[in-house]
């Protein structure tokens, strides 16, 4: 993957999670998955994350840390903060 085709995948992976057609743990999976194609095992050791925190993370079965989060989205120059709420096309 080239870094447009990186820069590509990483911003939609953003813009779907703000829109929320993405959940945290679709994010995690499609960042192992798409960007690094890494296993879990490995994924999870990169971020410092035991293997069943990640697994359960990318099955949105857990509630995550800040500061795990960051752990997990700090390598693609992303981290977890509070955005404006985009206004709904219904108003």
């Amino acid at each position: 993957m080239d870094i447009l085709e990186r820069q590509h995948v990483l911003d939609d992976i953003r813009d779907q999670l703000a829109s929320g057609e993405l959940s945290i743990g679709g994010a995690v999976r499609r960042l192992r998955k798409e960007i690094t194609g890494l296993p879990q095992d490995r994924f999870a050791s990169m971020c410092r994350l035991s293997p069943r925190a990640l697994r359960q993370l990318e099955r949105d079965e857990s509630n995550p840390t800040l500061e795990t989060l960051n752990a997990v989205f700090g390598p693609f120059g992303m981290r977890v903060g509070i955005v404006p709420k985009r206004p709904s096309a219904e108003r």
